[in-house]
Formats: structure tokens, C-alpha cells, sequence
């Protein structure tokens, strides 16, 4: 465990580290290449360590009451959750054109067709906390070779499995756009050997967008339902930055007849 106020020793490493960088900094102009090179290295090295514990810290500040990202259950509901990508920090914070299947912490990742797209993923800390996310998920697409790029999104496996045809799933995004934009909202339900899917726009603007999965209209065996997730698809949209700044899954039981 590490104590915030450090031990002496951990002080005196550090007031070391600092006098050391102080005087690499001032010799820099007069190294050669090779050590010029060697002192990047370390330093990029350095800087990646710092930025995983910058990153770290500032997303618990950020947690309201300092480590909690509680949702209020609405009325008539059993059931809310935010994912981790909006809730834990991703470290590291970004990523540029990542493969396909990439873990986005431990309930997101991302998939696309493409052989080689153009798009950064970056993790923001949120202002507002206190009444939202801890983080926001920005995407700035420039250039996307194939025909789609998703956010899959798995629910945590004690909700999937208790899903029934009674039940209704939304999905809630406050999200903006530089351009107009669409998501598709795509629950999956895996019920044995079958695959059940339902399919809802969620258009982007500043706001909120709600899409809403009814099980009863589904043709979905729920006593035998092993995983759900939910696929956040984005379509064809060049050069275009979305900024998703929240995103909460909700359950409640439809009325009775």
C-alpha cells in the first residue's frame, strides 16, 4: 500500500529525481544525438509512468465522494449501471487506431471492420462529476476504411441471466457531435445454441438519447439466457469527434395488464 505522504526515504528519492531532471534539462542543448536519443527514451518512459498515476488520481478526485460513481435508481426500476469506460480510468487514457476486439477496461471493447482506419479513442475526466460520469469517452474519426466501428458493451453476467421477457432495457447516452451523427443501439441476448437481437437508433446531439429494448417482443427463450451485451455502432462518418459524456444501463419491469 502506498502512504500519500510517502516515507522520508520516498522524499528524499524524489527531491533526488527532481535535482537530477533539473540538471538534464539544463545540459540538454549540449549533448550529442546518441545521448539525446538515450535521454528521450528515459524520459518518454518516465513521462508514461507519470501519466497512468496522473490519470489514476484525477479519476478518483473526480468519483463523487472521492471513490463512488453512484447512479439513483429511479423510480420503478431494479436495476442501473454505468459501465466501466465512463466510470474506472482506461490506462492508458488513449488509443489511436487500435486492432479490432480491443479491451477497453474490463466491460468495453472496441471492434471495426477496417484494414487500416483512422481514429483516436481517449478517455477525458468529466467536470461535472458530481452529477454524472467520472469520465467522458471522446472518438475523433478522420477516416474509416470499412463499414462500421463499435462499442460493445457487456452486461455484468448476475443481470444478463436474470433478464425475463417482463423486462424492459434502456440504454441512455448524453452525447454531442461536431457533425450530425447516428449510433445504432443493438441489444444481443445468447439464449442456448440461438441469438436474439433487437435494434434501436440513437441519434446524437447535445443531450440525451434513449433507446429502449422491450423482451417481450423478442423471441427469447429467458430461461435459458447465458450472456447479453450491447453493441454501440457507428457508421460511415468521417472526420467527425463524438463525445459521449455518459452512458447508464437501466432495467425495470413492464406493466402488468
Amino acid at each position: 500500500m502506498v502512504r500519500s505522504e510517502g516515507t522520508l526515504v520516498d522524499r528524499l528519492i524524489h527531491r533526488r529525481a527532481m535535482r537530477r531532471w533539473e540538471r538534464v534539462a539544463s545540459a540538454a542543448a549540449a549533448l550529442d544525438p546518441p545521448s539525446l536519443r538515450a535521454l528521450r527514451a528515459e524520459a518518454r518512459e518516465l513521462r508514461s509512468r507519470l501519466d497512468e498515476a496522473l490519470h489514476a488520481a484525477e479519476g478518483r478526485i473526480a468519483l463523487p465522494g472521492g471513490g463512488t460513481a453512484e447512479i439513483e435508481l429511479p423510480l420503478h426500476f431494479d436495476w442501473a449501471w454505468r459501465p466501466g469506460l465512463w466510470r474506472t480510468p482506461l490506462v492508458p487514457a488513449g488509443r489511436v487506431a487500435c486492432p479490432s476486439g480491443t479491451a477497453l477496461g474490463t466491460d468495453v471493447k472496441l471492434f471495426h471492420d477496417g484494414v487500416a482506419p483512422e481514429f483516436v479513442l481517449r478517455q477525458i475526466t468529466s467536470t461535472g462529476a458530481a452529477e454524472g460520469a467520472p469520465f467522458a469517452v471522446a472518438l475523433e474519426v478522420f477516416a474509416l476504411d470499412g463499414s462500421f466501428l463499435s462499442l460493445v458493451i457487456d452486461l455484468p453476467a448476475v443481470t444478463a441471466t436474470t433478464l425475463r421477457l417482463r423486462h424492459i432495457l434502456g440504454l441512455t447516452l448524453t452525447a454531442s457531435a461536431e457533425r450530425p451523427a447516428e449510433l445504432l443501439a443493438r441489444l444481443n441476448i445468447r439464449h442456448g445454441p440461438n441469438l436474439a437481437q433487437i435494434t434501436r437508433p440513437l441519434p446524437v446531439a447535445t443531450g440525451e438519447a434513449v433507446a429502449e429494448f422491450d423482451l417481450a417482443y423478442s423471441k427469447v427463450n429467458d430461461k435459458r439466457i447465458e450472456a447479453a451485451w450491447i453493441d454501440l455502432i457507428l457508421g460511415e462518418a468521417p472526420m467527425n469527434r463524438i463525445l459521449i459524456r455518459d452512458a447508464v444501463l437501466t432495467r425495470r419491469p413492464r406493466a402488468e395488464l
